[in-house]
């Protein structure tokens, strides 16, 4: 008997490797927070949830063409399809979108979001282990 990890980790990987990358993108986006011309942006994680069900569902992620002459996307990244703006909630003279305070705000809640899916996939190592050694 085998054991799938694919069906054991119930897409909690795939959840902590998505953390990861929106944590890269806010700190992005505080790092550039007094960069003239800067736009905020985040990761939407239903864009990604939906994309992956999809693919779950035997269907890769296509691409509609709606003209023959366009050009073939392969290899788009899924991180890039869920890369939106942030709209700013106020305007500034230089044109940067970065609020520091959202953008402090959301990777701390983001943070709080990747210890708990890293909690998660902890201890479904933990039982894998345990059933492994038939405890």
């Amino acid at each position: 008997m085998s054991i799938s990890f694919e069906s054991a980790l119930n897409g909690h990987d795939k959840a902590l490797g998505f953390r990861a990358q929106r944590a890269e993108v806010l700190a992005n986006n505080m790092a550039n927070a007094d960069t003239p011309n800067f736009k905020a942006r985040d990761l939407d994680f239903a864009s990604v949830l939906a994309e992956q069900n999809a693919k779950a569902k035997g269907g890769e992620f296509q691409l509609n063409r709606s003209n023959s002459k366009h050009i073939d996307a392969q290899g788009v990244a899924s991180a890039d399809a869920a890369l939106r703006y942030r709209m700013p909630a106020e305007p500034s003279l230089d044109q940067n979108t970065v609020d520091l305070q959202v953008e402090q705000s959301k990777y701390a809640e983001n943070s709080v979001q990747f210890q708990a899916s890293f909690t998660l996939l902890n201890s479904k190592f933990k039982g894998l282990i345990n059933a492994l050694r038939g405890e």
